[in-house]
């Protein structure tokens, strides 16, 4: 490996793919998003963890204008933040901090990130006044979509897939402050969601996509719901890049290993596919900004 000066991540990563250990996982890694997004696969993409307070958020909304998903399946905090973010912050803090003091001060701690109380009053005001007032029955999906047509930042995910009209498939709803508000909501006014169409829904894109590609962000719910959806479909995943700090051996999910994903029928046996071990927030956009560059170099030779 060398390093020179004013060097791209693209370049950076090339070299990655001379070394060892996790440098040539992420460079194998870009070689095979390159190919989900230069050759026409369906892009599903799961998002878990607190991606979004800890920064993520435009990239994923960066990567859905650019027609670089075509599925995203995330939990319900990543939402919530997602919202907060769009008329609130997130502000930097400590992991070493005196949560008694915090509390004191109406902060919340995500490790060493804050949010004070007053976004969180602002976002229950604001979903309240949002959520639809209707007796027929609606899926999970469309209920993101009228959220996200509510929100007025063009940065958000939520906005961006709705002008994109990219499905947002949120499995866990109910475990979240949406779910809780929507709860709340329904005391009052007439708010059915069925959570099982959603599964129709996304089985229908798993089953129609002739080639499919799957990046997954942690683990966890998301993750299980875009695996699971191929069971029900001929259909596997072609292609597949796992980012993740959770290992094999204690038998969870989200350290389960892409080629135990094989066993079950979820991604086919002759797949690419590649985890790397690391933090989402380091590792994501190395894989992006390098992807994204081998992109604008395969551009450039066509025109």
């Amino acid at each position: 490996m060398e390093i020179e000066q004013g060097m791209s991540v693209e370049a950076i990563v090339e070299g990655m793919s001379h070394c060892g250990f996790g440098a040539r996982r992420l460079a194998g890694a870009v070689d095979i998003y390159e190919q989900m997004l230069a050759e026409g696969y369906t892009k599903f993409f799961t998002l878990s963890g607190a991606m979004v307070p800890a920064g993520m958020r435009n990239i994923i909304s960066e990567l859905i204008r650019r027609g670089h998903i075509d599925v995203l399946i995330t939990s319900g905090a990543n939402l919530v933040h997602d919202i907060i973010e769009s008329f609130g912050a997130h502000c930097l803090g400590t992991p070493e901090s005196d949560d008694v003091a915090l509390r004191a001060e109406g902060l919340s701690r995500i490790y060493d990130l804050y949010l004070k109380d007053e976004d969180f009053i602002k976002f229950e005001e604001l979903m309240q006044s949002i959520l639809p007032d209707k007796a027929e029955k609606i899926s999970g999906a469309e209920l993101m979509k009228i959220i996200g047509s509510q929100i007025s930042d063009k940065k958000s995910i939520l906005r961006t897939a709705h002008d994109r009209d990219i499905p947002v498939f949120c499995p866990a709803l109910p475990d979240s402050m949406i779910g809780l508000q929507a709860w709340l909501h329904s005391q009052t006014k007439k708010l059915n969601v069925d959570a099982f169409a959603d599964i129709k829904l996304i089985v229908d894109i798993c089953y129609q996509a002739p080639r499919t590609g799957i990046v997954i962000v942690g683990g966890g719910v998301p993750k299980n719901f875009a695996l699971q959806s191929m069971l029900v479909t001929p259909n596997s995943f072609q292609l597949a890049v796992q980012l993740t700090t959770d290992t094999p051996e204690a038998g969870g999910l989200s350290g389960a290993t892409l080629s135990e994903a094989v066993s079950w029928g979820k991604i086919s046996a002759g797949a690419r596919y590649m985890t790397v071990y690391g933090d989402a927030t380091i590792t994501l956009p190395l894989l992006v900004a390098a992807t994204l560059g081998r992109l604008d170099k395969r551009s450039q030779r066509i025109h």
